[in-house]
């Protein structure tokens, strides 16, 4: 038997298919990723009313009440999927089936599904609520709302972009190391904000020079729902970090940097 030979019998068939497994995970991740990637750029259009085929104010008439009914469903589907597999009890239950290594990457592919359907379905309400027609004023807001979704992508990569993501999870789940406990830090804008990604959606889906009744209720639901994922979100915090976030939190402010970090 050959050196080569002795080599691949003493990786065995148990070895070699662990290593395609991973890498089929990796790819996994990183379509996930890009799926997410996409989903969040053509957000920023569909919130913008630019460079994209439908918008939040375009789409098929239909009556106040239908539209009503389905843009409610709709996110309210994308709600509850988002907080839903976000606890940790759905994470125990569900990594059963799937494997820890992927089960960031699936959250973040479901949760772009759910937006995609919800940017394929959604029913404008083109009734003007507010209209600015200064156009210094005008350019002002929508530079406001460019500037929200910048806020949201720069404190993603505050704290780890793509850990958030899942594809920190694959590529070391890849390279056979485990991935590191979750660490509590608050760089740059956490100092002086708990949730600046939270802030940067906030800005950007209320600062509109034209405010359409369908712009309105989007901006209003998902701030609504913001408010619960924050709770949930900080209860799940405190349960992981103990008195180390309720001292956080005690210390910076939630949206409004009005406290003093120290």
């Amino acid at each position: 038997m050959t050196q080569i030979d002795q080599q691949v019998h003493s990786i065995g068939p148990e070895v070699t298919g662990s290593r395609i497994l991973k890498f089929i995970a990796f790819l996994y991740g990183i379509a996930a990723y890009l799926v997410f990637f996409v989903t969040i750029l053509y957000a920023i259009g569909f919130v913008m009313g630019v460079m994209v085929p439908k918008t939040i104010d375009t789409g098929s008439d239909t009556s106040t009440v239908e539209a009503l009914i389905i843009n409610l469903l709709l996110m309210t589907l994308f709600a509850l999927q988002h907080s839903v597999m976000a606890r940790k009890q759905f994470k125990a239950w569900w990594t059963q089936f799937v494997p820890k290594a992927v089960e960031r990457s699936t959250y973040v592919l479901f949760a772009s599904l759910s937006l995609l359907l919800l940017f394929w379905q959604w029913r404008p309400l083109p009734s003007v609520v507010w209209n600015v027609e200064n156009p210094d004023l005008a350019v002002t807001l929508v530079t406001l709302s460019f500037a929200g979704w910048v806020l949201v992508f720069t404190s993603t990569f505050m704290i780890n972009h793509f850990e958030l993501f899942g594809l920190h999870q694959v590529t070391d789940h890849l390279a056979g190391k485990d991935t590191a406990p979750p660490r509590f830090k608050t760089p740059l804008l956490y100092k002086f904000v708990r949730h600046p990604i939270y802030l940067g959606f906030i800005i950007a889906f209320w600062a509109a020079p034209t405010m359409t009744a369908g712009h309105l209720l989007f901006a209003a639901v998902t701030t609504l729902y913001i408010f619960v994922g924050i709770a949930l979100e900080e209860s799940d915090l405190v349960d992981l970090f103990g008195d180390e976030y309720r001292q956080y939190r005690q210390r910076v402010s939630m949206l409004i940097p009005w406290r003093r970090s120290v």
